[in-house]
């Protein structure tokens, strides 16, 4: 049987909530004048245009400036937002250190001779959280609900208002009620009455549409007896105090009706499902229930709208159809027992409305107004907050670090995953020990040292070359001195060469000796490298891994299982660095979570206890703190996993051999770094001393060359004078050449003669007179480094001096160089800074040839260059 349309469609009556009236108030000069006073006078000039704002959107509350109501809520909206942040920063009241020249006045919405009067801004706050729910009641009845759409519009309008006094009531109604002047309509209870009327009608408009919509009489039965359940609710706060007399009759008629109707709208619907389903007797029991409801609910409908009347008359009708049909029915067909009223279940209801969330639409944290307006008691909660805010971060952090830290440590007793590495051929030495022989390898290695020796024995060949030079130079001199000393006999009465010579045919023997010495010590050098090749070689392998034992599958298998193992162990250390991976996510979570965490605005906007916003803004680190929980727990279970498929794999793999011969293979590289080491040290050290001594030979060479110069003048003339006293010269003449008597002064007098002077006769006498002291060639001589004394006699030219502490003498310390230069390349065809360079300054360190500076820091000491 098709249903007859609802009757309740056709009453098409709903309630809207009038506005609360106010007086005028001025809030701008007291709140200036408390800022300028409180905190500056140029603060207050900053805050110029907040109040200007904040006075603006009173002025417009009070004078309807917009009769649209969209602009009304949203006025509403942005006033009640501004009230927040002025309650945090102005305390109103009638204390006299607080603004105490504001007085909010206003007027009952349902008595409008009734008014309040308070000097604080919970007042103010109510009436416009009031009038806000008002206004989304007026916008729900200005939609028409004779659409689909229209319906839907005005159950979302009333569920707006809905969530505005449900707002009221649990923050703004008990802080407005507290004092002698308040008003019924902010109360507690009037607040939630209206919630529920508010919702009553928002469900009759989902109904409508249900209706329209055709949908099957058990879910209409649904929809319509929670709006009755609604509508009982509000009723029931009508009929008692403090609302009961205060509310017009008609209030509570209409409420009475509305409740009574879709009561019977549901019995009405519900008996069309049973009657479907062919239980009589069940359809009956409801359907003469409605009736009863319906007949007591016309007793009281005096006042009530013709609307309502209309609609419950054509309800009751209906019914009265549908009961009169299945009494007959059942009499004559079903013959079932009828039960009581009182017997039936509650109808089952469905609520599909519920309050708007009005605190993220209300919400004055990200306002701007007075923004630099900061009481101490909103800097000081806000240090709080950020101390419990890094106690949280710093206590995570600590765990995911020792979760990372016990990662590592539980990783390296377990060798992991370098054994995983080894068996794939892909490990590698430790990264100082790497380091190291890397080092090596780029110095040239141990097959770089036969090289460098090559460059030993060229820079000693060098060097004696240059000795034998300088030895043949002097030797000349002295064969042709003695020559014509035997040609002139008595005239020739210049010194000996011997005589003049001697500091340097002793200096010559040092050379030869420290070079015989140094040729000792390389032999040493050539010795360890052969001896200690083999041990080096290990050295030259590249990558240096390769001479690094490997880790093999066994040999025999019974199960055949090793690659299972294997693999299990793989996908558990990944599982471990994804965990890993995460905990790094977390934390940098964690650091990002604070740094966006800034309630500053939230606490200026905050009228309740701050530990009720700590409370609340602190729990939403709760999950993450839930998530790095979860992670160290899970790092736990896979640890002890990994532990077991790593021993399993170790027995399996032999692990504990592979690593004895993995240590001994570590030791064999340390200890051929240390030779090599050792060796490259001495072979720097010699090559350095060569460098030296050759400068230093250089330096006798050229100091022997110009001796021999200076005596070649001495002999030209000399032989001039003698060849004058033959031919009979003046008396002049032979008075000059007297001059000559032992006069002629050591190598390396000061007085030498320069090569450069064109006339052989100075103007003054070359060579001292012999009555002077001779002038010693080297004023200064410094402790001699490669023999006994100066004084000692000559040794014989290569003598070779006492075996010295070092293998290499000490490395030899250059006389001041020439002005000039005389010398000749060491060996023909040479050329380069290192062997005909001028001499280096006094205590300045020659580069050494051929080799690139040591990367290792000099040895504590040498057993082949250095002095002990």
């Amino acid at each position: 049987m098709a249903a007859s349309p609802s009757s309740s469609t056709a009453a098409n009556i709903m309630l809207a909530i009038f506005e609360k009236k106010t007086n005028s108030v001025d809030l701008y000069r007291p709140l200036r004048n408390y800022v300028a006073f409180h905190y500056s006078e140029r603060e207050a000039q900053n805050l110029e245009d907040d109040l200007q704002t904040l006075k603006q959107l009173r002025s417009d509350l009070e004078r309807h400036s917009d009769p649209s109501l969209p602009a009304r809520r949203d006025l509403l909206q942005t006033y009640f937002k501004s009230l927040c942040l002025v309650e945090t920063r102005f305390p109103i009241s009638s204390d006299p250190d607080h603004v105490n020249a504001l007085t909010f006045v206003w007027f009952d919405a349902f008595k409008p001779k009734q008014k309040a009067s308070q000097q604080n801004i919970h007042l103010e706050k109510a009436s416009v959280l009031f009038n806000l729910g008002a206004v989304y009641s007026q916008i729900g009845l200005s939609h028409d609900r004779n659409t689909v759409d229209g319906r839907r519009q005005a159950s979302h309008a009333f569920i707006a208002a809905a969530g505005s006094f449900a707002f009221l009531r649990d923050n703004a109604s008990m802080k407005a009620s507290v004092g002698s002047s308040t008003t019924v309509d902010l109360s507690v209870e009037c607040a939630g009455m209206l919630e529920k009327l508010m919702l009553a009608q928002a469900q009759e408009c989902v109904f409508e549409n249900t209706i329209a919509k055709g949908s099957t009489p058990g879910v209409c039965a649904k929809i319509s007896r929670q709006v009755g359940i609604y509508y009982e609710e509000a009723l029931a706060a009508l009929n008692v105090a403090p609302l009961s007399q205060h509310f017009d009759k008609s209030w509570i008629v209409h409420v009475q009706l509305k409740a009574a109707l879709f009561y019977a709208e549901a019995c009405y619907r519900c008996g069309l499902e049973l009657h479907e389903k062919e239980e009589i007797a069940e359809e009956i029991a409801r359907l003469r229930s409605a009736v009863n409801v319906l007949a007591e609910a016309k007793k009281s409908s005096k006042g009530a709208a013709a609307q309502i009347i209309d609609a419950i008359g054509k309800l009751e009708a209906n019914i009265n159809r549908n009961l009169e049909r299945a009494v007959k029915e059942n009499d004559r067909v079903y013959l079932m027992r009828v039960p009581s009223t009182s017997s039936l279940p509650p109808l089952p209801a469905f609520s599909m409305v519920k309050p708007m969330a009005m605190n993220e639409l209300l919400d004055a944290s990200k306002e701007k107004m007075f923004a630099s307006l900061v009481p101490d008691s909103s800097a000081k909660a806000l240090s709080r907050y950020t101390e419990m805010v890094d106690d949280v971060i710093r206590t995570q952090a600590e765990k995911l670090q020792q979760a990372s830290e016990l990662t590592r440590v539980r990783l390296k007793e377990m060798e992991l995953p370098d054994s995983i590495l080894a068996l794939e051929g892909n490990f590698t030495l430790p990264t100082s020990l790497k380091e190291d022989v890397e080092a090596v390898q780029i110095s040239g290695g141990p097959a770089g040292l036969e090289a460098e020796l090559q460059q030993l024995k060229d820079l000693r060949r060098v060097n004696q070359e240059l000795l034998v030079q300088t030895e043949e130079l002097l030797q000349k001199e002295a064969r042709e001195d003695s020559q014509f000393r035997s040609q002139f006999g008595t005239k020739w009465t210049r010194p000996q060469s011997s005589t003049l010579t001697k500091n340097l045919q002793d200096r010559l023997n040092r050379f030869a000796g420290n070079l015989k010495q140094a040729a000792e010590s390389d032999g040493r050098i050539e010795r360890s490298v052969r001896e200690h090749t083999a041990l080096m070689s290990i050295l030259d392998a590249r990558p240096i891994e390769s001479a690094l034992p490997s880790l093999a599958r066994p040999i025999m298998s019974f199960d055949q299982n090793e690659d299972a193992i294997v693999g299990s162990l793989k996908q558990s250390l990944r599982q471990l660095e994804t965990l890993g991976a995460q905990r790094a996510g977390l934390e940098d979570m964690l650091k990002e979570m604070k740094r966006k965490d800034d309630i500053l605005p939230k606490l200026m906007t905050s009228t309740g206890s701050y530990d009720d916003l700590f409370k609340k803004e602190i729990a939403k680190y709760d999950h993450i703190c839930e998530e790095i929980a979860q992670n160290i727990e899970a790092q736990e279970q896979l640890l002890l996993q990994i532990q077991a498929q790593n021993d399993e794999f170790s027995v399996i793999f032999n692990l504990e051999d592979y690593k004895a011969s993995r240590e001994k293979a570590y030791k064999q590289i340390e200890a051929a770094i240390s030779k090599f080491r050792e060796i490259k040290d001495n072979i720097n050290e010699g090559l350095k001393f060569y460098v030296t001594l050759q400068d230093a030979i250089t330096n006798v060479k050229q100091q022997s060359t110009d001796f021999v110069m200076t005596r070649n003048i001495q002999c030209r003339e000399m032989i001039e004078d003698v060849q004058r006293q033959v031919a009979g010269l003046s008396f002049q003449d032979n008075k000059n050449t007297g001059a000559f008597n032992n006069n002629y002064p050591s190598v390396g007098s000061q007085n030498q003669r320069s090569t450069t002077q064109t006339d052989p006769r100075p103007q003054t006498p070359y060579y001292q007179p012999v009555e002077q002291p001779p002038v010693p060639p080297y004023p200064h001589h410094p402790p001699s480094p490669y023999g006994g004394p100066a004084h000692h006699a000559p040794p014989p030219p290569y003598h070779i001096p006492p075996a010295s502490t070092a293998p290499y003498p000490p490395q030899v310390h250059q006389q001041p160089p020439a002005n000039h230069e005389y010398g000749q390349p060491a060996y023909p065809g040479w050329r380069g800074p290192y062997y005909n360079a001028q001499a280096q300054q006094p205590g300045s360190v020659p580069r050494p040839p051929y080799t690139i500076p040591s990367p290792y820091p000099p040895p504590h000491q040498s057993g082949y260059y250095k002095q002990q």
